[in-house]
């Protein structure tokens, strides 16, 4: 029997990513990534070991962008899909700030999924962003999870600190914070890391605490050797050339010469985008410092693509101004070229085929580089190099001797490499047929996605599906609950358990019965420990859904973590500090003990009292706090985040899992529960319910069961006909 070919799902969410004509360099989060991603997903998807590939990224409807960015699907082959989620709103947002909107992302994509009916089997997220909800939905849907992270945090953390920045800049500007933690989580759970370059590895993992967990593996990338094919081939009658790319080239070599002076020296090239890590500024020193260099080459940097540079963000716009006052301090006007746009798919091949063909040099004089695909591109054309020593380009050069490495914050060395390049030809001669050669025997995307496609194979296998039908508790819980559409969830003290168990065994039997069809959840005031707790000393099975402490936290399964997408929904507008300081002095609260006290629960015991309730609303609202205040049991006083109850908690799992309110039966007894046993689903009030439960007698779809505890609520899947209506009867 032929093995199933696997469906992958891509994670890369910021920047601006489409099938065609990307805009590379656009600005600060549309660069090296995004082109690799897309590569990857289309030289994966040409597979016959690959069943399908969708690539995710962030749905954006913005006046500022194309409106190709607003699709929800774009299909790029028969067998690859741009998915766009929306997060965060429409509007298109730098990625530090997607961090807040990341629980939304997976929620969504969850339901996605469900509507699309294929569970992916394996996820791959780029950068920390995209990785951390790759890292989510693997946890929930139980698959296999891969990790690519382009660039990391604590080597920018470094980087900036070295530069003079404090720690409360970079976590105002950059949640380096958020980041750091984000890679420390995902460093634990991923089965796989890929890298660029053994360098990544030792140098910049090397920098975090989990460092030492995970498997890492370097694919280098690939590029397409036929887009970047070498120079000679311009000069050949016999080569097949599109009109698109003779006009890129007729249209870059007429864009350079209104720049320059002699046009027919050697060209120096850099292309990169403009931020302060590309160094641009270094270069630009270093050409304007060195008078023999000037007169031997010309200098071309594509700083990305500007229309007003007003207009663009803080980082670009200091980089481009920068160049500006370096071009003008050097007077190197009729010697440097500054375009200020440039399209990736004809003109940049073009770019590196016209300084081949000058006798010129690509260089990347960026502080440190993970990679450097550009390098790759330049050589597979036959334009030597030169470039940073500081990462990636160490095992590029290792493996192509196609250019000089030098220390870029040592400008006389990038100038000095310029210049011995330039002035030799058989050097030059060398550098160049080795680039040719090597980066074909070393960097296809042919070879990439081959070993990339053995990996995920092998990752997948070691980490097969359960089959739904025989689910039990351990199995991956999201598969199960994408699958299900019907579930009952029960209050525990008084409802599930009580005084009276008789028929408790009777309802665990049905529960075990009919588990593949019917989740079930409890919805408590316990803490989560004291749920399992209490469960286990009753011999009920692990709850699919734990809604814990009033509706304060949420767990799946055995899960120890409470549910991250949960506490990011009630979080918003919550201070748990300023409620207590606002209670302190009300003497007739009595502030509960420690255990019973949570991120997003402040309790009290409260004995009745006249106007009481009025009084603790009166304090809280005097002050705008929003809250969500539940007294149960004439005793016990929680006040939440006004979007957290066991109600709200539900509604939630029937959004995300979209599974409709009307299938749910909740069950309770008492006063937290009033809220739940409201509205939509459908409702039973155990007989020995407490008294503030009576103003629902005679609701819809509120049904009072004549026995108490378990046998109520037996009772009241009877009247719903709940299990008959999952069997289709």
């Amino acid at each position: 029997m032929a093995a199933k070919r696997p469906y992958v799902q891509l994670f890369s969410l910021h920047g601006l990513i489409r099938s065609n004509n990307l805009e590379m360099g656009r600005d600060a989060d549309t660069g090296g990534q995004v082109k690799y991603v897309m590569e990857l997903a289309e030289h994966l998807s040409q597979r016959e070991d690959i069943g399908r590939v969708d690539l995710f990224t962030r749905l954006i409807a913005d006046k500022r962008v194309s409106s190709d960015y607003s699709a929800p699907i774009e299909a790029v082959n028969d067998k690859f899909r741009i998915v766009r989620i929306q997060c965060g709103g429409r509007k298109y947002l730098r990625k530090e700030r997607l961090w807040p909107h990341l629980e939304e992302y997976v929620d969504k994509t969850i339901k996605f999924i469900k509507r699309n009916g294929a569970i992916p089997d394996i996820v791959h997220g780029h950068y920390p962003d995209a990785g951390y909800v790759a890292m989510q939905l693997a946890d929930i849907l139980g698959l296999p999870f891969v990790y690519t992270g382009h660039s990391l945090g604590r080597a920018k953390k470094a980087r900036l600190s070295d530069q003079g920045m404090s720690e409360t800049e970079m976590i105002r500007r950059f949640k380096i914070d958020q980041r750091i933690d984000a890679e420390e989580q995902i460093l634990v759970r991923a089965d796989r890391v890929v890298t660029s370059t053994r360098h990544e590895i030792d140098e910049q993992y090397g920098l975090y605490h989990n460092k030492d967990v995970p498997e890492y593996q370097v694919i280098p990338p690939g590029i397409d050797i036929d887009t970047f094919y070498p120079y000679y081939h311009d000069t050949e009658d016999d080569t097949e050339r599109s009109e698109m790319s003779r006009y890129a080239r007729a249209s870059m070599l007429k864009e350079l010469n209104r720049f320059f002076m002699n046009p027919e020296k050697p060209l120096i090239l850099a292309l990169s985008r403009p931020d302060k890590r590309k160094n641009i500024d270094g270069l630009v020193e270093a050409y304007g410092r060195d008078l023999e260099l000037q007169s031997m080459a010309n200098l071309a940097i594509f700083a990305g693509l500007r229309k007003d540079i007003d207009a663009m963000a803080e980082n670009e716009k200091e980089v481009l101004t920068q160049m500006l006052l370096d071009m003008d301090k050097y007077d190197l006007y009729g010697k440097m070229a500054i375009p200020k746009k440039h399209d990736f798919e004809y003109e940049v091949p073009a770019l590196y085929r016209i300084a081949a063909e000058k006798g010129g040099v690509f260089i990347n004089p960026a502080l440190t580089e993970p990679f450097g695909l550009t390098l790759l591109e330049a050589s597979a054309s036959g334009v030597p190099i030169v470039a940073t020593n500081d990462g990636g380009p160490n095992d590029i050069v290792r493996n192509c001797e196609n250019g000089i490495l030098v220390d870029v914050r040592d400008l006389s060395r990038i100038s000095g490499a310029l210049r011995k390049i330039i002035a030799d030809r058989a050097l030059w001669d060398r550098y160049s047929k080795n680039g040719i050669m090597n980066v074909r025997k070393h960097y296809t995307w042919q070879s990439h996605a081959g070993t990339y496609a053995e990996t995920i194979h092998k990752l997948i296998g070691e980490g097969k599906k359960t089959d739904l039908k025989t689910a039990k508790p351990t199995d991956a819980l999201g598969k199960r609950l994408l699958h299900l559409d019907r579930f009952l969830i029960t209050d525990i003290d008084n409802t599930l358990i009580g005084d009276d168990n008789t028929h408790l065994d009777a309802l665990i039997e049905l529960l075990t019965k009919y588990r593949e069809r019917i989740g079930f959840g409890v919805a408590t005031g316990r803490t989560s420990d004291s749920t399992r707790a209490i469960l286990k000393k009753y011999g009920v099975p692990q709850p699919d859904v734990i809604i814990c402490s009033v509706g304060s936290a949420l767990f799946y399964g055995d899960k120890t973590k409470p549910n991250p997408g949960w506490a990011s929904h009630i979080a918003n507008r919550w201070n748990r500090e300023k409620v207590i300081e606002l209670l302190d002095d009300i003497d007739f609260l009595e502030f509960q003990e420690e255990e019973n006290q949570k991120r997003f629960k402040v309790s009290y015991y409260m004995d009745p009292g006249k106007d009481r309730l009025a009084a603790v609303h009166d304090r809280l609202l005097g002050q705008r706090c929003r809250y969500n205040l539940i007294y149960s049991h004439d005793r016990y006083l929680d006040i939440l985040p006004f979007r957290a109850s066991k109600g709200k908690a539900i509604r939630y799992l029937s959004y995300r899992w979209e599974i409709p309110l009307r299938n749910f039966l909740v069950c309770g007894d008492s006063g937290n529960d009033e809220e739940m046993l409201r509205g939509e689903p459908r409702a039973v009030v155990v007989s020995n319910y407490s008294h503030e439960l009576g103003v629902l007698k005679g609701s819809r779809n509120v049904y009072f069961a004549d026995k108490p505890c378990a046998g109520g609520i037996i009772e009241g899947l009877k009247h719903y006909r709940f299990i008959d209506e999952s069997l289709g009867e």
